[in-house]
């Protein structure tokens, strides 16, 4: 699991200024599950490469499309883990059947 950390620099003006890098959350994909990941929120769209088991996600954004029965139930929700790449929440262990991101933007 990532941390938010921070770190001083100093400018060249002498003085300090705080850096911050946001941490993402990732999540477990399914046990023993290699996942598929999508060009879109579907099972239409093609296959862009699969993820190995024990692989972890993160989510930036999530949408609705193909519903899809995995180890987690039966989901609509689609999770973007990259730009242009899509998982089926139903893999993903979110800890929750809703949302747990905000709406992609398309």
């Amino acid at each position: 699991m990532s941390v938010d950390h921070a770190e001083a620099t100093a400018d060249d003006g002498g003085q300090e200024s705080l850096a911050t890098e946001a941490a993402v959350r990732t999540y477990a994909v399914a046990p023993g599950v290699q996942l598929n990941v999508r060009s879109g929120p579907g099972t239409g769209y093609g296959i862009l490469y699969t993820l190995p088991a024990g692989s972890r996600v993160p989510i930036f954004c999530q949408t609705s499309g193909t519903a899809v029965t995995g180890p987690y139930g039966t989901s609509k929700i689609w999770d973007n883990i990259d730009n242009g790449e899509f998982v089926s929440d139903a893999y993903v262990h979110t800890g929750t059947d809703g949302y747990v991101a905000s709406r992609c933007a398309f």
